[in-house]
């Protein structure tokens, strides 16, 4: 048995139960591993909150897509995507449903190993956010020389997003909060405060104007600044304002090719981590019966980076 959380019904984070579960045996290709810190993501409270439809035939929804723990058990002869996978192994899960746990079976294709320097509960937050700013770089193929406007430049995956471009040789130019500009000085981006008279001051730190923008959080001020500001909408990519983007002929990330090129590029930016290039910051941990107050305050004014659970 192993304990986890699922959402018993649609709602708020009150339907969140913590249930024993029965842990099968691992088949041929998969593990099972003991959990040591679990990242907590939008998507998570999203899952369960009707955003995405009210199917009762899918409830329980088990919560969770990223993980950090040892290994303790494996079926067979067991490879990863950077090589075998034994007893013992320090690794990341990412990828799979229902982390929100103490033991988790997953198949081998979605484990990696954790970089040695990276703490369980930095591991346990790196891949989401790495593989999403990842995806959006693609998107819109950012490269050297380029100016790139990040919506949202503080938060999990902007803050990865600023780092990322900065290493490819661009120039960034990040929106936030007034109180996060320093952190953003620090990742070596131009700091411009949100809010009524964006596009001034984006243009005055910009006057030769922006080759891409990155939107993190789905506004419409993000958008419609974005919009003025580029002559070609194929370089403007969200991660959030999904509605928007159908709207307004702009891309957006997810689906089954963005997967597919995250999970490829995980161990690239795993490396990229574990060697610094960028960071992932942990703004707070909570032991994992506290994940119904984990979600709520994830879902108002917090500080700056991931939600960690402790099993």
């Amino acid at each position: 048995m192993t304990k986890a959380a699922v959402a018993a019904s649609y709602g708020g984070p009150e339907v969140i139960e913590i249930v024993d579960r029965e842990l099968p045996e691992p088949a041929e290709g998969e593990v099972v591993v003991e959990v040591k810190a679990i990242g907590v993501n939008p998507f998570d409270f999203k899952s369960y909150s009707g955003a995405f439809g009210t199917d009762e035939s899918k409830l329980p929804i088990a919560l969770g897509s990223e993980a950090s723990g040892i290994v303790v058990a494996v079926g067979g002869i067991v490879e990863g995507p950077v090589g075998p996978i034994a007893v013992g192994d320090e690794v990341i899960v990412s990828g799979v449903n229902g982390t929100y746990t103490e033991k988790i079976l997953a198949p081998a294709r979605f484990v990696f190993p954790k970089p040695a320097n990276l703490d369980w509960d930095v591991a346990a937050g790196v891949l989401a956010v790495a593989g999403t700013a990842y995806d959006a770089l693609e998107s819109v193929g950012v490269k050297s020389g380029d100016t790139v406007l990040v919506h949202g430049a503080a938060g999990g995956v902007g803050s990865v997003v600023a780092q990322l471009a900065k290493e490819r040789g661009a120039t960034v130019i990040g929106t936030a909060r007034a109180r996060n500009h320093e952190a953003l000085r620090a990742f070596g981006a131009e700091p411009v405060e949100y809010g009524d008279g964006l596009l001034g001051r984006v243009r005055a730190v910009a006057p030769d104007g922006i080759d891409a923008a990155i939107d993190a959080v789905g506004t419409d001020e993000a958008v419609d600044v974005s919009l003025e500001l580029l002559t070609d909408r194929s370089k403007l990519v969200t991660i959030a304002a999904h509605g928007r983007a159908q709207a307004d002929g702009f891309l957006t990330v997810g689906g089954p090719a963005s997967m597919e090129r995250r999970r490829l590029a995980s161990p690239t930016l795993l490396e990229q981590a574990g060697a610094g290039v960028f960071e992932v910051t942990v703004a707070k941990t909570f032991p994992l019966d506290d994940v119904a107050r984990a979600h709520t305050e994830l879902q108002t004014a917090h500080p700056r980076g991931k939600f960690v659970l402790i099993p």
